[in-house]
């Protein structure tokens, strides 16, 4: 099951079930893919729906090789996500939003 307090999504790929986050040597790891200077600016891209179907597959993947997933974009780019592609760019948007929410805070 994925923890949404440790920042994991759930995707499904091929009708299995993976468990994708972004820790921050996935984050590194994305930064590298897409030849950002920051995640800022990807990030933004996301925030205002400016994202290229690569910048997707980029987030999915780096979330997915974090959570243990041991595929590639090509791989990715090959099987289907469960949801299709709208899911897969929700999926994404909620990764780097909770990979950059602040910590919860106690109740009371």
């Amino acid at each position: 099951m994925a923890n949404p307090h440790r920042g994991e999504v759930a995707v499904w790929l091929g009708g299995e079930r993976r468990v994708a986050r972004l820790t921050l040597g996935a984050l590194a790891a994305l930064e590298a893919t897409l030849g950002a200077d920051s995640l800022v600016g990807v990030i933004e891209r996301f925030e205002s729906g400016r994202f290229a179907s690569r910048d997707v597959i980029a987030v999915l993947v780096a979330g997915l090789r974090a959570g243990g997933w041991q595929g590639t974009a090509d791989d990715l780019m090959t099987v289907e996500i469960g949801g299709g592609p709208v899911e897969a760019a929700r999926l994404a948007a909620e990764l780097l939003a909770l990979a950059f929410r602040g910590p919860a805070l106690p109740a009371g």
